[in-house]
Order: structure tokens, then sequence, then C-alpha cells
């Protein structure tokens, strides 16, 4: 198999803004959480981390950041994909340098692309680095899906570390599983599969929920892989309410808002997302309450 990046939960961080800029005590505060329950590996600057709207200067001061603070204790991904190859590679080549363990590319978005193009993207920018990179398919966001077909054919490059996907279709999931095998890993990117995509092969998952709650979603991989499903089972059945909570509204509004309501940060989202509406709200401090959390008034 390729080289991959890591086994077990990974946390796709959120990015805490003040109202000025990064909040870099608040990402500080957030590593550290994650790392001392338990998480595997930590994916800066990702969807969960509004990398669409984070400055040139803002995504190399968070990277280097987070390089430091994380201090190899836990596998450091970098996202690095864009609509333009050019860009990606530059911004792959720079989360080397600074020090992470993988890269999260992305497909193309807006302009999309076909499958020969999805094939050409990923070759070039793992062609231009010596890390692990990490396909990311999330078609509802980009325009753009990964056929299992077209997977494979990525697979065969030396650098391809896995697939992150959130394409939301188990029986495509299934197919491209299948035909990954043996070459490159499978990673959920999506908390409510994570199960059913462990029990066909995946390597683990890349998590918002785990924001929030680090300790109990690693530990659904962890018992998986230890052999206990049973445990693992009814610990995503406890999960499942607060995972649901997190895509009330588009990811990251929920999850920025359980940060804060629990302490952690502020829940400022960058225009255009806005503040979590009031119903949701409610429903989210419920999910929180009776998860066993003490909410801020």
């Amino acid at each position: 198999m390729n080289k991959t990046v890591f086994k077990g939960t990974c946390t796709a961080m959120i990015t805490p803004f003040t109202d000025d800029g990064v909040d870099f005590d608040a990402l500080a505060r957030q590593i550290e959480y994650q790392i001392s329950n338990g998480i595997d590996a930590l994916c800066i600057l990702g969807t969960t981390g509004e990398a669409p709207t984070i400055t040139e200067e803002e995504y190399d001061e968070v990277a280097k950041f987070s390089y430091e603070k994380i201090e190899g204790r836990v596998k450091f991904i970098l996202g690095s994909g864009s609509n333009c190859t050019k860009k990606a590679i530059e911004k792959s080549k720079f989360a080397e340098k600074v020090g992470a363990d993988g890269l999260l590319v992305v497909t193309p978005y807006y302009n999309k692309c076909t499958q020969n193009g999805l094939v050409k993207y990923y070759n070039d920018i793992c062609d231009s680095v010596n890390i692990p990179v990490l396909c990311y398919n999330v078609p509802a966001r980009t325009g753009v899906n990964i056929l299992p077909e077209t997977m494979a054919r990525i697979a065969e490059n030396k650098n391809i570390g896995g697939i992150k996907e959130a394409c939301g279709n188990m029986e495509q999931i299934c197919e491209t599983a299948r035909l990954i095998r043996g070459k490159t890993a499978l990673y959920s990117g999506d908390d409510n599969l994570n199960l059913a995509m462990l029990s066909i092969g995946s390597m683990g998952l890349i998590s918002v929920a785990s924001n929030v709650a680090p300790r109990e979603v690693a530990d659904v991989a962890k018992l998986y892989f230890s052999g206990r499903n049973e445990q693992a089972v009814a610990l995503q059945e406890r999960l499942l309410p607060l995972i649901d909570q997190m895509f009330t509204e588009v990811n990251p509004i929920p999850v920025k808002k359980a940060i804060e309501l629990i302490g952690l940060g502020t829940g400022i989202v960058r225009s255009p997302l806005t503040e979590l509406e009031k119903e949701h709200e409610i429903t989210l401090r419920k999910a929180l309450s009776d998860f066993g959390f003490t909410l801020k008034a």
C-alpha cells in the first residue's frame, strides 16, 4: 500500500477568529484539548477551518503556528487544495516545507474538471512533493465527484496516501473501497458514516464532531480496531444526536457555536457564513447538555 498519514481519528480543526483576525490563543487551547483527549491527527485549514476565507498571510501564519504547537505529538495534515493546480502545488510545497506530515487536497471547485482532469490534477500535485496526499471528495461542495474507477487510477501514484470520502453515497464508497484496496487508504469524511466505513476497511475518520468531543469520537475507532465492536456501536449511537447537531446548518457554523458554548473559543464565522440561527442554537444546547457538557450561559 502507498504510504499514508494516520490510522484512527483526525479532527478537521476549526479556525477560531476574533473580529480582527485569527485567535491564536484559542487555536493553541484547541490543539491542546485535542491532543490531551487522544486524537490521532489534526487537519488544519480544511473546509471546517474556513480555508476559502483565509488570506494568504493568515494561511502561512496558521500553518507555522500549528506546526509549532503540535510539536510532532500527533500527525499534522494541512489543507492545500485549490481550483487552480498551480496554486495547489505552491501551497503543497509550502506545507511540506513547514513540516506537514501530509496534505488534504480537495477536488477543483467552480471551474470543475473531467475525470481525466482529476487524475492529472492529483498526479501533478503528488509529483511536486514528497509527503502523502489525501484526496478529498466532497461533491456537494465542489460539483466534482471522484468516481471509483478514477480513484483507482489516482491511487497508482506513489504519493497518494488515501481518500477522504464525503460523497455520502455508500454504494459508491463500497466500490471505491474495493478498487483501491491494497493500494491506498480509505477515510470517512462523514461522522455519521464512520462505523459503516470502518466495516468495509476504512483506516479512520476525518471528523467535525471531534472538535467538540475528541475523546469519544476517537474511541469509536479505537474500540473497533481492538475488536470491541458492540462497544464501538454503543458509543457511536451515543454520539449521533451530537453529530446531527453539527450539521443543522452548513459546516462549520454549528460546530463553532458549540466550541463557544463549551468555552473553548468564539463562534465567529467569516462572511458569507452567518451566526447559527436561534432555533438551532436551542437544539444544539440540548444535545451538548445531554452529552454531559457544562455550557456557558
